[in-house]
Formats: C-alpha cells, structure tokens, sequence
C-alpha cells in the first residue's frame, strides 16, 4: 500500500504540474516598459513570487501594479526607485509623457500617492525603502 501511494505521488509530482518558483530581484536597473510588462504578464500568469532583494528602479517598479499583492514581498534590502519614463536614441533621452502615464496607472492607488506627494514622476528618482516601503509591500517571511 505505501509503495503505491509513493507511485502516485510520484506520478503526480511528474504530471506536468509546474512547479511555483520565487523570482529574487537584488539588482534590477529597469529598461524597456514593453519588455518589463511581457515579462511580468508571464510571471503573473505563472503564479511565481517575487521576493524583492535589492534595489528594483525604473521599469521594474512595474511589478508593484502588474501582480497580486500577495505574490510580492520586499526584503530588507528593498529599494523602488520610481522617475518618468524616456527613451532613448543611445545618445539623448527624451521625455515620454506616454509612457510615464502608462506607468503611473499601473501602480496602486497608495504608491500614485506617495509619488504625488514628492512631486510626480520627473527625471529625479524618488527611491522608496524602509517604512515606507513597508506600508505599500508585505515583508518577505522565511527568506534568505
């Protein structure tokens, strides 16, 4: 009987199921929006956590809009640091009202207002950690 019960366990951890994987951010500089919401889009449909290790700036701050809360966690090394969006054509950035719409409505409500209380999104970078942090992302349990 256990040696049964051990095959179906067996068979079922083999079935096909993906395994749920924790995504660690502990260094993310952003980049291209298109490229970050793909990304986070696959990561949400995936059902992975991200556990936010470090500094996650620009483009990737997107993942505190584009996944439940509930599937991302900041450590204590956490840092968001939010500005507006621009691209580039490798030699000169140029605002992008666009994009930094595109970005703004992708944040919750409570981080669009933090943002709004230090002067909205502009070329400076606002960097959010520590308690502030913790009000808008729940701390990681039992990583390391």
């Amino acid at each position: 009987m256990r040696v049964m019960a051990a095959c179906i366990g067996v068979a079922f951890a083999l079935s096909g199921v993906p395994a749920r994987a924790d995504v660690r951010i502990q260094y993310d500089p952003g980049g291209h929006l298109g490229a970050y919401s793909a990304r986070l889009e696959q990561i949400r449909r995936s059902g992975e956590r991200v556990i936010i290790d470090g500094p996650c700036m620009s483009a990737c701050t997107l993942v505190l809009g584009m996944l439940p809360r509930g599937r991302v966690c900041a450590t204590r090394n956490a840092v968001f640091g939010f500005h507006a969006a621009w691209y580039t054509d490798g030699s000169t950035r140029t605002p992008s009202s666009k994009a930094t719409r595109f970005m703004l409505s992708h944040y919750p409500s409570q981080v669009r207002s933090w943002i709004a209380k230090r002067g909205g999104l502009t070329p400076r970078m606002l960097l959010m950690r520590g308690n502030e942090l913790d009000a808008v992302v729940a701390p990681c349990e039992g990583v390391s």
